[in-house]
């Protein structure tokens, strides 16, 4: 059976990691991609509701004896944006897709980043629409980074993927360190590190004397001694890649039950 993958991104129709794991896709099945005209980064779930969204077909590949499809699509909308269209796509075409993958981001998603995060947010829409949904990222900024590591360990991790694939309401966050293949440690599950940006703006002055900030940031790692070494940015720095389950559901159960026993209401 030829499995349905849907594919976007937050770096935009043209970065590297795109084209990168688009082609990597086709050997599991046909790849629909709609991803971004311009760069969406640390744009989470935002939606587009002001303007109108343009979708513009720049390419497209044919089947082949060992690989499906591919369809490339942008749009001047963010991720979330990007993965409602495919899910709108799937229903008109009558396709029940199998895979959802966001990626290859240049940057990490570990940490708190997730939380920020366009990559993630478009694999929430994915998950909404009950399609189990991955995150891939690479602990680099640079658009020609060695991809090494994420073609050589991917296909273990998409293959366990289809086998025993997450429940519902749950998505993967999977970061790469920046590595050669040879050089990485190994695939571990963590939890979400505890950490935050500080000091996080640069102010200058334009010629008309006014004041203006540059949003740059240090990030802080607050992760206890009994949980760093469960921690996924911490785990991601010493060359192992991530993987970390993300529910959308962000209740805190226990909570909420300590605090209806507690507060007189």
């Amino acid at each position: 059976m030829t499995r349905e993958i849907l594919l976007t991104n937050d770096d935009s129709y043209t970065a590297p990691g795109l084209t990168v794991i688009a082609q990597f896709l086709r050997r599991y099945g046909n790849v629909l991609s709609v991803a971004p005209r311009f760069h969406q980064s640390a744009k989470s779930m935002a939606l587009t509701m002001e303007e109108p969204l343009y979708l513009t077909k720049y390419a497209e590949f044919e089947a082949e004896e060992d690989k499906g499809s591919l369809e490339c699509w942008h749009m001047n909308g963010t991720p979330a944006d990007c993965a409602k269209m495919m899910a709108n796509m799937c229903i008109e075409r009558k396709i029940v897709p199998d895979l959802f993958v966001s990626g290859v981001n240049h940057g990490s998603n570990a940490s708190t980043a997730a939380l920020y995060s366009g990559t993630l947010g478009a694999n929430k829409e994915g998950c909404l629409y009950g399609i189990p949904s991955i995150g891939l990222s690479i602990d680099t900024h640079a658009e020609d980074c060695d991809f090494s590591g994420v073609l050589h360990y991917a296909p273990k991790i998409l293959e366990q993927m289809f086998e025993v694939p997450p429940v519902l309401q749950t998505y993967l966050n999977v970061n790469f360190p920046n590595l050669p293949a040879d050089q990485i440690k190994g695939i571990r599950f963590a939890h979400q590190g505890n950490g935050r940006w500080e000091k996080e703006f640069e102010k200058s002055v334009n010629g008309r004397g006014r004041e203006f900030y540059w949003m740059v940031g240090q990030f802080v790692d607050y992760e206890t001694k009994t949980t760093a070494g469960e921690a996924d940015h911490i785990l991601l720095s010493q060359g192992y890649i991530t993987i970390v389950p993300h529910k959308l559901d962000n209740t805190n159960y226990t909570e909420k039950e300590r605090l209806s026993r507690l507060w007189k209401l």
